[in-house]
């Protein structure tokens, strides 16, 4: 829990004003008009004067007299003391009740205000779906070190986002689910870079060691399951699609999602075989879906002008995604500014439910006023 507000802060205002104000005028009134000390003593004397001033005891001024007795309850000290002092002890009694009773008033206004905290937990619960989706075909993977790296700067700039990463060629493998365990993420993605060491140049993989050439093999285990078929782009992105939860391939786009999701989409375009999906066929059924996406090119940068990457620019900015590529300095910072405006207004709605309310410290408070109260009252009447 964090972010302390209150929901109607008005009500407490007005309140606060009002209490001030009573109080104010309790206090004023009761001491508009204040008495001297009476000189007398509290009792006559049944002496005769004579015998009073023969009394050696007499001599001296009586201080004792004017002091209130020590004494345990209001009724006896309401009966003893001077004038003076019984009207003070009366005036304090009458400016703490008030007193007394403006605090219990205030901490039950403090309850009508609804004092809140942000939850953190329910917006966890609410926060974007985001698939790192990642073109391993045989012209892609000596570039997707660098796309791994972009995605772990991506990743550091999330704080309740769920991440997910898959990764295709003719088929699709889920490298790890959507999860907001970020130190399992990290791990995972330092994993595959340190299997992708080896392949960014065909000098890299010529010099392979046998335990490498193991390590890439098992990395991409799975993602080559089709014969005579590699890099089927609009079948990898629809199987990135699926991992996010509602998804349906049959989806008219009727309806909206409650949480945004998005898809990092990285890959060169580069179409080999048949898919079962065109890349503009797999973007709609993931617009249908209400799901974002948003494309980083991953091949070398002379092909940044061919007509695969400008098709793939066309058709991601259309479907309403950034297009980026790896040699643009601020790639990360638009990713994440894109997948950051992609708040529905649903979303924005769910953060102003995400409040809990915290009315524990005031009804404690008014626990103990009422506790207070009670044992004043009752000393009052012993």
């Amino acid at each position: 829990m964090s972010g302390f507000t209150w929901r109607w802060p008005l009500a407490l205002l007005i309140g606060a004003i009002i209490i001030a104000v009573v109080v104010i005028l309790v206090v004023r009134s009761t001491t508009r008009k204040r008495l001297t000390p009476d000189t007398a003593t509290p009792t006559a004397s049944t002496k005769p004067k004579a015998t009073l001033q023969n009394d050696s005891r007499s001599t001296a001024p009586s201080t004792r007299a004017h002091r209130l007795p020590l004494v345990w309850n209001m009724a006896a000290m309401l009966k003893s003391g001077t004038v003076a002092q019984r009207y003070r002890l009366f005036r304090a009694a009458c400016i703490g009740a008030v007193v007394l009773v403006a605090l219990g008033l205030l901490a039950s206004l403090g309850l009508v205000a609804r004092p809140s905290t942000v939850d953190e937990d329910a917006q966890a619960e609410s926060s974007r779906d985001i698939v790192l989706c990642l073109d391993v075909s045989g012209s892609a993977l000596p570039f997707d070190r660098e796309v791994i790296a972009t995605y772990s700067q991506l990743v550091k700039s999330f704080k309740t986002e769920r991440i997910a990463l898959s990764i295709f060629n003719s088929t699709s493998r889920t490298v790890f689910p959507l999860t907001d365990d970020y130190s399992l993420v990290t791990k995972q993605l330092s994993a595959a870079m340190s299997a992708l060491k080896g392949v960014q140049t065909q000098t890299d993989i010529d010099k392979m060691s046998d335990q490498q050439y193991q390590a890439i093999s098992d990395w991409l285990s799975g993602t080559q399951n089709r014969k005579d078929a590699t890099s089927l782009i609009g079948d990898g992105l629809v199987n990135c699609a699926a991992m996010v939860p509602g998804f349906s391939a049959s989806a008219n786009g009727s309806e909206k999602r409650n949480s945004p999701a998005s898809i990092v989409f990285a890959s060169d375009n580069v179409l080999s075989g048949s898919p079962l999906y065109t890349l503009q066929e797999a973007l709609t059924i993931a617009t249908k879906n209400d799901i974002h996406v948003d494309g980083l090119f991953t091949g070398a940068s002379a092909s940044e002008n061919d007509a695969t990457t400008v098709d793939m620019r066309t058709r991601v900015e259309a479907a309403g995604g950034t297009f980026l590529t790896r040699s643009q300095a601020n790639s990360v910072d638009e990713l994440v500014r894109s997948i950051e405006s992609d708040k529905t207004k649903e979303a924005e709605q769910d953060a102003q439910i995400n409040l809990a309310d915290q009315p524990a410290p005031w009804i404690a408070a008014l626990v103990i006023l009422l506790g207070i109260a009670f044992v004043v009252e009752g000393w009052a009447r012993r």
